[in-house]
């Protein structure tokens, strides 16, 4: 599933597409005819946390990819698109993706200080977010897109090597200052991901996610799904701490 900092770069990439109008709209949506695109300007193009957004007068819509999703643009796949968009210089054509009709202000719907890609990321709140759920572990807050709006499993697994702190630990008993490291990491990471994926070096980068040794002991790494999750964790035993009392 695309993570945070890949939506920034595909919304990048369709910036040309700015400006111009929708000569034809076509999928297999659900929810809307695609063909109310036809006739409008796209005014603007912007991604939240896992979510593409094409604004248009009066309306938006959101695309997600899940796990399966993909894109091509200014070319066509062998499948039937979930949507295409089809403007007077260039088309667009999403695959596999859930595709929604937004109308009301994007502003009522998105929390931009909760998008992980934002320079307007509020870290005091997200902090209080992560606060309302103590018995919670950390393998799963770091994914909860009300908190961490754009982490995925890359982000989650990385953070955690980073700040020393075992996926399995509790927010009651993670010190104030390893909260704040937490989520001050995942900024920085994002951050990261979108240098190295834009110039196609992310894997060369990764320490833990997908990694069979610790770079740190030179141990094997664990891998396993935990948290209510269940989503893939690679963790080692001896660097990564796992608070799960107050002696510390």
């Amino acid at each position: 599933m695309p993570e945070g900092p890949t939506l920034v770069i595909l919304k990048e990439k369709l910036q040309p597409f700015i400006g111009q109008l929708v000569v034809s709209a076509s999928g297999y949506v659900k929810g809307f005819d695609p063909e109310i695109l036809i006739d409008h300007t796209i005014k603007d193009i912007k991604s939240w946390g896992k979510y593409l957004i094409m604004l248009f007068d009066g309306f938006s819509i959101k695309v997600h990819f899940g796990l399966f999703g993909s894109y091509k643009i200014n070319e066509r796949g062998r499948n039937r698109a979930s949507l295409q968009v089809v403007c007077n210089d260039g088309e667009i054509n999403f695959y596999i993706s859930k595709v929604k009709l937004i109308e009301q202000p994007i502003d009522e719907v998105f929390d931009w200080s909760t998008d992980v890609m934002s320079s307007g990321f509020d870290i005091r709140k997200a902090r209080k977010k992560l606060q309302l759920k103590p018995e919670r572990m950390i393998c799963d807050a770091l994914l909860d897109q009300e908190i961490f709006a754009g982490s995925g499993n890359i982000v989650k697994n990385e953070v955690l090597f980073r700040t020393r702190v075992h996926p399995e630990s509790k927010i009651a008993f993670l010190p104030a200052n390893k909260q704040r490291e937490i989520i001050k990491e995942t900024l920085n990471f994002c951050n990261d991901f979108y240098r190295w994926r834009k110039a196609k070096i992310l894997r060369e980068h990764l320490e833990a996610h997908e990694q069979t040794i610790c770079p740190r002991d030179h141990v094997n790494f664990i891998k396993a799904d935990l948290g209510k999750t269940k989503r893939h964790c690679y963790y080692c035993t001896l660097c990564q701490k796992k608070y799960d009392n107050k002696t510390f």
